[in-house]
């Protein structure tokens, strides 16, 4: 299937002229562009998996014009990743970085689509899982390939070195630092801007989202190992009952937001794993809880990693439980991410490109939102690369319609119902993605 598609939809050599515009230039790739998506939609990979997604990017850059490097990015195991570096150079000016995300979900789909996954892997730990795009993956990546022939085909228009980044794993939030891992400046230059946009299941198709500062959460990954001493179920006198100790440790974690944090700085922390014990009238020697952080500053997310550490030492010690049985806190700096922040001077220099290409009432301000990404860390610490990740709403005004009137919630990202509807959604995120590269790297 994948290879018949690239067949099919071979770029062909350009013959638009500059002076064509740019919708009608993007109309005009739009039917290769959905059939690429639809492919991309049945055939996701997990992250560290993405082999066939990279090579298809790849592929198409190549037929744009690019000069592309594959395989690019090391994790910290050492493992070789499966990143996409395309770079064109188009004479003197300004270096733009844009990336896309590649990686899918282990979620099977429902959606009921004609052209819906049933794609199945192993996941990181040896399960089988369904594979679903329920990010939207599928319509960056499509997006990508959209720019790059479109810019190809503009290049009378811009002067200086476009690249172009496929990056994997991005669900893993290890992707992005994979690439840099790999000395991803030092081999293919350093971006004076780094450029990157995400489906929104709550925008309609045809609108887009533009924040200016933090747009989406920095996020830390804990985990809490409640120690106490185990033992016969109705003896609880002669133990230290590591999951009542536990409850009351996650009761005490609610006040860390409510109470310890200032309210003007939103934060959140949810305990989305716990497991202890293997039978009912044993009372386990430890209980072990993942937990996440989430807030929009760097700062409040160190305070509220120190305050959780802080509580569960609290509780343990009100239990009487003995100092070698202290609670293990491990806060696992690889698989958190700093807030990802617009940064305000870029973003207000292309907002009025977008106003301008899609008109005012298309062009929305949303509020952050508390996911988190890892493309900030393609801006290097301190803010060094000014970055900016556009939102592009991929609902059907319809079905907006329908949620409003009955109340009912459209399905989000990561839901194995969530279908963006591809031909406005992929439209517009290649005319204003295209856009704001040529108003950053016109002559």
């Amino acid at each position: 299937m994948r290879s018949f598609v690239l067949a099919t939809f071979a770029l062909l050599v350009p013959t638009m002229s500059s002076a064509q515009d740019l919708p009608a230039l993007v109309n005009s790739e739009l039917p290769q562009l959905l059939s690429i998506y639809k492919d991309l939609h049945q055939h996701p990979e997990l992250s560290h998996q993405e082999k066939q997604t990279s090579a298809l990017l790849a592929d198409d850059l190549r037929k744009a014009g690019f000069t592309v490097t594959e395989n690019v990015g090391k994790y910290d195991d050492g493992t070789q990743a499966y990143g996409v570096v395309a770079v064109m150079k188009n004479g003197t000016g300004p270096t733009v970085l844009v990336r896309t995300d590649m990686d899918a979900l282990p979620v099977e789909e429902k959606t009921g689509l004609p052209y819906a996954s049933t794609a199945r892997s192993k996941n990181e730990v040896g399960d089988e899982v369904g594979v679903m795009h329920a990010c939207g993956h599928d319509i960056h990546i499509t997006t990508m390939i959209g720019v790059a022939r479109a810019l190809a085909q503009l290049k009378n228009q811009w002067h200086g070195t476009l690249i172009l980044i496929g990056q994997p794993s991005e669900e893993r939030v290890d992707g992005a630092r994979a690439m840099l891992n790999d000395n991803l400046y030092a081999r293919f230059g350093k971006p004076d801007f780094a450029l990157a946009l995400h489906d929104d299941a709550t925008l309609e198709a045809g609108k887009i989202g533009v924040i200016s500062g933090p747009v989406l959460a920095g996020s830390a990954s804990v985990d809490v190992i409640m120690r106490g001493l185990g033992g016969h179920g109705a003896r609880p006198e002669a133990t230290k009952d590591p999951v009542v100790m536990s409850a009351q440790f996650i009761n005490a974690i609610q006040t860390i937001v409510s109470r310890q944090t200032p309210p003007q700085d939103p934060a959140v922390v949810t305990v989305g794993s716990i497991h202890g014990g293997t039978k009912r009238n044993i009372i386990p020697d430890q209980v072990t809880m993942l937990l996440t952080i989430r807030a929009f500053s760097d700062q409040v997310k160190s305070n509220i990693v120190a305050e959780i550490t802080r509580t569960a030492q609290g509780v343990a010690l009100a239990a009487g439980v003995p100092e070698n049985r202290s609670p293990i806190v491990t806060n696992h700096e690889n698989e958190g991410v700093p807030v990802t922040y617009n940064d305000p001077q870029l973003a207000a220099t292309l907002k009025p490109v977008f106003v301008r290409v899609l008109g005012a009432d298309n062009v929305l301000e949303p509020h952050p939102e508390m996911g988190s990404e890892d493309f900030g860390l393609l801006g290097l610490e301190n803010h060094q690369i000014p970055v900016f990740m556009l939102r592009v709403g991929a609902v059907a005004p319809e079905k907006m319609a329908e949620s409003k009137r009955t109340g009912q919630p459209l399905p989000s990202l990561h839901s194995s119902l969530f279908a963006p509807l591809p031909e406005p959604t992929i439209r517009t995120a290649v005319i204003v993605m295209t856009s704001a590269v040529l108003d950053l790297m016109g002559k």
